[in-house]
This record gives structure tokens, sequence and C-alpha cells, in this order.
């Protein structure tokens, strides 16, 4: 047994989270001892595994400010990552033999001290996530980036979730010699295994007509996820379709929402705006932060997934479709071009309101061709990317971190 510790700033509910939580659950059933320390835990809003006693979770420097005046949002980020390893490193009595961060990775100098074995996950590099600003932004974010760099190097192993992110860490960090490993994420499907879901109109509180045809869209109300682009497609779908076709179109979106994230906020109410100014909030249904069972609901009820991020890094809603035989139609670049064949499995499409439109009018009209790439799909998943591959990769590393003579309690 291999005592790991999970250093992540905030446990709430997102991609990089449920990676996270699966890599833990992933090395608690290969019998390592698992904790995790965070910066803010929400039992309100985050997985259920967090907060039900499936593992220890330790919060620390919650009390540090997110921001100052509304700015400096990173600045602020990353000195709560780095209490935190003070905390883990000198303080907490913890001991680790492994240590798994990700997302900021200032915290592995610190880390490294004390704890030899530090494995970092690079989901996107941070610098390349802050949108262009100003000259006194670059300024500000420069020392950050350097820090970035010199830091994410140090770690005693690298990991990212695509080839598309390991081709974009190395241009971004050219002085780090080191390669980082592919690890692509998965899904645990033993709480999809054991849910019963729930009937479609008892998640979305309203009834739908019978036969209705439903495209689901699952991500964070967040501007860089462009979820406009499904309620734009569906607008030009309506030109498309006879009202026959047309009166069993439903759209549901579904996201990720923080009331303490401004840009949840905002961008949760453009979205409704946009939908009435297109006529068609009848048509949409929006749910924030749904629940695991509610989810599950929604991705074994749907017709087809649809995942508007373009350049996303790796995405693991399409993964979470495939598994439930739903046809995925997403952006023709970064992690889906992966995860999805086109043609077989779902389409790629270019980031266009026609050309999703296009490709959502063909699942429309030809259910048989949905339900095929649908079960091309779960048959994609099941092999390319199965929960015990996974756990059996994350766990030949932390083998080889520490290899214990006998078991520790």
């Amino acid at each position: 047994m291999v005592r790991v510790v999970f250093l992540h700033p905030d446990l709430g509910i997102g991609g990089a989270e449920r990676l996270v939580v699966d890599a833990a659950l992933a090395l608690q059933k290969k019998g390592h001892y698992v904790h995790f320390i965070t910066s803010h835990h929400d039992t309100s809003h985050c997985f259920t595994e967090t907060k039900d006693g499936t593992f220890p979770v330790t919060v620390v420097g919650d009390w540090l400010p997110r921001n100052i005046y509304g700015k400096f949002y990173a600045l602020c980020a990353y000195f709560r990552m780095i209490y935190a390893a003070f905390y883990l490193t000198f303080f907490s009595g913890l001991q680790p033999d492994v240590v798994f961060c990700d997302l900021i990775s200032v915290c592995i100098p610190i880390l490294k001290l004390r704890i030899s074995n530090v494995l970092f996950y690079c989901h996107f590099p941070d610098q390349l996530l802050s949108s262009p600003g100003s000259f006194l932004k670059s300024l500000y974010r420069a020392p950050l980036n350097w820090f970035e760099e010199r830091s994410t190097g140090q770690a005693s192993k690298i990991f990212v979730n695509s080839n598309f992110t390991a081709q974009v860490f190395k241009r971004t960090f050219s002085h780090i010699k080191a390669r980082p490993e592919v690890l692509y994420p998965s899904i645990n499907t033993d709480f999809f295994e054991e849910s019963n879901p729930l009937p479609l109109n008892e998640v979305l509180k309203r009834d739908l007509l019978k036969g209705s045809f439903v495209f689901l869209s699952i991500n964070r109300y967040e501007r860089k996820k462009n979820l406009s682009l499904a309620l734009d497609a569906l607008y030009i779908l309506k030109e498309k379709l006879t009202a026959e076709y047309w009166d069993r179109i439903h759209l549901v979106m579904a996201g990720g929402y923080d009331s303490r994230v401004t840009e949840n906020v905002e961008h949760y109410t453009e979205l409704v705006d946009h939908a009435k100014d297109l006529e068609l909030f009848d048509k949409v249904t929006f749910l924030k932060s749904p629940s695991d069972i509610h989810k599950v609901s929604l991705l074994s009820n749907c017709n087809c997934l649809i995942y508007t991020p373009p350049n996303e890094h790796f995405g693991i809603v399409p993964l979470e479709a495939m598994y439930f035989g739903k046809p995925v139609i997403a952006v023709n670049s970064g992690g889906p071009t992966e995860t999805i064949l086109d043609g077989k499995t779902g389409l790629l499409c270019e980031s266009t309101a026609e050309a999703f439109a296009s490709a959502m009018m063909r699942f429309v009209v030809d259910e048989n061709l949905c339900a095929n790439y649908g079960k091309a799909g779960q048959r994609r998943m099941k092999e390319m990317f199965s929960f015990k591959a996974f756990a059996e990769h994350l766990d030949s590393v932390v083998q080889s971190f520490f290899k214990v003579k006998g078991k520790r309690k």
C-alpha cells in the first residue's frame, strides 16, 4: 500500500475535479491509501465521493482571498495552493509517499523539500487559459508564467490528458526537457451501472412530447465553452426540419454553476436571454449543476450529445455519452478528435451553427444512424478508455515511485 495525497485547488464540479476523483478511486481500489487536501470544498457543489466518506478531505487556506477587488485571480490561486503545500509538507503529519497535484504547479518546489515523488497532471498550461489583456496584464503574468514552467519541470513525472495537450505543452514549456506522458482520463462506471435513471420529465420538471428527440449539452457555464453555438445551431435546425420533426426537438443545457463565480452567473443569464431572443426558450431547458443521478438520467435518456468547446484539452463528457451509447457532435479540434471517430461514433464539425445544425439534422431524420453510431461509440469507449486500464496505469506509476516491503497501516 502506498500513501497518496491529492493536492487540488477547489474540489467543485468540473472535468479536472472528475479526473482527480476518478484517479483517487482508481488508486483506492488498488489498495492504496488516498487523502485529499484542497483550499475549498463546498459540500453543496461537489462530486458525491468527496462528501460521502469515500476518502478523507482536508480543507486548508479557504480564508485566503480568491481575488483582490475582482482582479489577480491567478496570483491568489497560486498563493492558496502554496499555502496548502506548506501545510501538507510541514504540518499535516500525513507523510505521503506520492503527491498527485494538478492545475497549479507552483506548489511543487515546496512539496519537493520533503517529498521525493510528486506527480503533476497538466490538463492544459495555465498561462494559456488566461485571456489576453493590456501591457500591464502581460507584466503581471510574466513572473507567473516563468514560475509555472520552472515549477512544472521539477515534478517527478508529468502527465497530460491528450496528444493535443502534449503538443501544446511542448510548444509552451520549451525549457522542460522531460516529455509528458499521455494518460487519457476515464470514467468510473460503477456509479453508472449501479444507478437507476429517473424519467426525463422528472429531471427536467416539464413534460415533453412522446417520442421527443433530445439533444444534450453538458458543460460549465463559461464563455470559452461556446455554449451559444448550440442555441444558434438549434435556430438554424428549425429551418431545416418539417414541422413534424421540429415539434419533437428539445435541447437540454446542463452546466456546472457556482454562484461564487461571476462568469457562471453572467453567462447563464446571457444564454437564457439569447434563447429568448431566438424565440427558442420553450425548446430549451437550462439546468444548474445537476446532481450525479440527474446527470446519469440525462445521459441515459437523451438521443445525442452536443459538445461545443473549440480546442478542448480532452473532454470527459463525450466519453460519458459514448458509455451510454449516444452519438456525439463535437468541434473538429482538440481532444475530441482523439476520442470520437468521425463518421463512426459521432460527427466532428467546424465550429459554426450551420455545420452543427446539419449534423443534428442527420441524426433527427435517421434514428438508425443515431443507434448505430451510439453502439460503435460504446464499444470504443470500453476498448480505448476503460476505467480498468486507467487504474492499472496509475497503479504502475505509484508503485514505481515507492516499492513497499510488506503492507503499511
